[in-house]
């Protein structure tokens, strides 16, 4: 074979497998979930999206999609180590300062609803620093109009960022369920200029997040352990901010607990569980919080999501001679699941 026919046929193969590829993307972007309807199959194909993880749990098809991850100066937010401390435990991981954290965001589809656990940063920490959500949501064929309920862990911007946009309501169907103690805390005019050192910038970009919402009248304050949405229980954990909720999703015998900011740095705060971070409202009942939570999730091998943990951000928690560590959830990535 000559060099030119060699070069020929180099360059065809090239061409099938760019075609190949380009029809693979068309078919992922082209999915829909309208109408609460989740495809056959789907679970496998999203795992070839770069952001998509989805899997069973009871009756219920959960997504994690990824709105990016931002670097953390860990010597400048966590309190209770020194840096050296810090290093120490981070050099066990491999990691070094800064560390990269996810932001992860949760779709749960029910057969008839889909309700997200957060919504992400959206615009509010500036491009290339998380935002990613709103994109790859609609890359899933799922329309914001199509989102019935929104479950906030807490009101930080990381979870709140992805409901506006522009000032405007992007889920302007959805209920809005987070916790009274959030709302009167980051909502409370008297509060906008800040309380006790915390910054003034938490609660006006609150105010930015929830205030359509708001004047929509599709905020469902929390207050207490409550059953919601059939299948949720959601109760209090307070600590990280006054009104931070957990939601426990439980179907056919199986569970799913989204624990919200209970954990930024899973190198740091799994093996010393009293390391606390400056985002802490208050910080000794973030640490109390913290321990307590993971030995009763630990004693009941409950599975847990959460949006800071490496993405996806699903797993387990166990107990170890001193703090705990985290074991994340077996990997499945083929058809039939």
């Amino acid at each position: 074979m000559s060099n030119m026919q060699s070069r020929k046929r180099v360059a065809l193969k090239k061409t099938v497998l760019v075609i190949g590829l380009f029809l693979q993307s068309l078919a992922y972007t082209n999915m829909s979930v309208a109408g609460a309807e989740l495809p056959t199959g789907a679970v496998a194909k999203y795992q070839a999206e770069t952001g998509y993880y989805a899997f069973k749990l009871g009756a219920y098809e959960i997504t994690a999609i990824s709105d990016g991850s931002v670097p953390q100066d860990l010597h400048v937010l966590l309190k209770g180590a020194s840096p050296q401390q810090v290093d120490g435990l981070l050099n066990q991981a491999h990691l070094h300062n800064p560390v990269e954290a996810s932001i992860n965001v949760f779709l749960i589809n029910t057969g008839n609803k889909l309700i997200l656990v957060d919504t992400g940063a959206g615009d509010f920490f500036g491009k290339g620093f998380g935002g990613k959500f709103g994109e790859r949501l609609n890359k899933l064929g799922v329309k914001p109009e199509d989102i019935s309920d929104i479950l906030i862990t807490h009101i930080h911007t990381d979870h709140t960022g992805g409901l506006v946009h522009a000032g405007k309501a992007v889920f302007a169907n959805a209920n809005i369920y987070v916790g009274k103690a959030d709302i009167d805390f980051f909502l409370d005019a008297n509060n906008q200029n800040g309380v006790n050192g915390y910054d003034k910038a938490y609660f006006q970009q609150a105010q930015t997040a929830m205030q359509p919402y708001v004047a929509l009248g599709h905020v469902k304050p929390l207050s207490g352990a409550q059953k919601i949405l059939s299948d949720f229980n959601a109760y209090p954990t307070p600590g990280h901010t006054p009104g931070h909720y957990y939601y426990r999703l439980e179907s056919q015998g199986q569970s799913i607990t989204f624990i919200g900011d209970s954990v930024h740095v899973e190198a740091v705060q799994f093996p010393n569980p009293d390391i606390t971070i400056t985002y802490d409202v208050d910080q000794p009942s973030a640490a109390k919080q913290r321990r307590a939570q993971f030995e009763q999730l630990a004693k009941t091998s409950a599975m847990i999501a959460a949006p800071h943990l490496p993405y996806p951000g699903i797993g387990y928690i166990n107990t170890q001679k001193e703090g705990f560590t985290f074991i994340r959830a077996e990997f499945h990535d083929r058809d039939g699941l």
